[in-house]
């Protein structure tokens, strides 16, 4: 940290740091660790800043050659923990540099390129040193070698048709139910969804549609609460999937979720004129997601609003007028400058 903000000779602003080959890196190492779906808005947004282009198409490209390295909560049992004992982050850069997939050469904060991030630090009486990472992981049930992966290809894609586009994170998914059918069950909240769970509302195959929670509507708050109530349902053997236009972190689990949807409902995305028994089909194999319901029922429907006030609470309030300018979660949420 005292390098990377030092204004001598080792000065290297973040403009100079982030540029194409790092942003491409970035998106590897997130598709290769099944990290988090946040990314997916964060990339995107960090690469606008830079004045790079970078959407999700970039990222399923980039996920049908990358190979799925770690099995790291939530898309496996192991913690952070048990990934630095296996090898940690050392060994995963090695194994991405060794097999083509990560940009070497570039400028980090530590002033060298991307090899020094392959070593690992050890402290031994007080002094430290870096050493190279190991061979062979340590544990490959939680970290394996890019010739030996969990998958061929990474753990993310995207889904798209006349609901508009959406992310999957198919590394935490049994490829059995990659694919869902079901009627729409609508809700505006995730407690609205939980108290229907509650009553034994949800006792059936479903889609469970949780709209008015993007970047426009709220600001994206996490909707992880809706993880466990999905997995029982799944557990008592229902078809059951989520689509929202909101986001769950890395925490959809075991459940098939499209999430950040977009374009979102209160920009005036198809979502918000889903009705309770619409079917809806989700098929992230093929990478698509509809409606079937035809335009003519769809364009006589009034599109849903959301509730007065719903956006207010925990000093949300307080940031209406970035609600007012932000961008879709698919071009990063990023605040967009009104025309002059």
């Amino acid at each position: 940290a005292a390098r990377a903000t030092s204004l001598g000779d080792s000065y290297r602003p973040l403009g100079r740091i982030v540029n194409e080959k790092a942003i491409v890196n970035a998106i590897v190492a997130l598709i290769a660790s099944g990290g988090s779906t946040n990314h997916a808005i964060h990339i995107p947004a960090i690469a606008r800043a830079a004045g790079i282009k970078v959407d999700w198409n970039d990222f399923a490209e980039l996920s049908e050659v990358t190979p799925l390295l770690a099995r790291v909560y939530p898309n496996g049992t192991a913690d952070v923990n048990n990934f630095q004992a296996a090898g940690g982050p050392g060994f995963l850069i090695r194994e991405l540099m060794g097999a083509g997939l990560l940009h070497g050469d570039i400028e980090t904060v530590n002033g060298s390129d991307l090899g020094d991030y392959t070593q690992i630090p050890d402290l031994y009486d007080g002094v430290l040193n870096w050493k190279p990472s190991p061979a062979r992981s340590g544990d490959d049930t939680v970290l394996r070698r890019a010739s030996e992966p969990f998958l061929a290809e990474g753990g993310m894609r995207v889904v798209e048709g006349n609901l508009g586009r959406g992310v999957f994170k198919n590394s935490a998914v049994a490829p059995e139910l990659w694919r869902v059918t079901a009627p729409a069950r609508v809700f505006a909240s995730q407690e609205e969804a939980l108290a229907a769970f509650a009553r034994g509302d949800l006792n059936h195959d479903c889609v469970v549609v949780v709209r008015f929670q993007g970047p426009r509507a709220n600001g994206m708050p996490e909707l992880h609460k809706l993880t466990p109530v999905l997995g029982i349902l799944q557990d008592r053997g229902q078809r059951v999937a989520l689509l929202t236009d909101g986001r769950m972190s890395g925490a959809s689990g075991k459940v098939l979720a499209a999430i950040h949807l977009s374009p979102e409902a209160t920009a005036g995305g198809l979502i918000a004129r889903i009705c309770d028994g619409d079917r809806i089909r989700i098929d992230t194999q093929a990478g698509t997601i509809d409606l079937d319901v035809s335009q003519e029922i769809l364009a006589a429907r009034v599109p849903a609003t959301a509730e007065p006030g719903s956006d207010v609470g925990y000093g949300r309030e307080l940031f209406g007028g970035f609600r007012q300018l932000v961008g879709s979660a698919d071009q990063g949420a990023s605040i967009v400058a009104p025309c002059m």
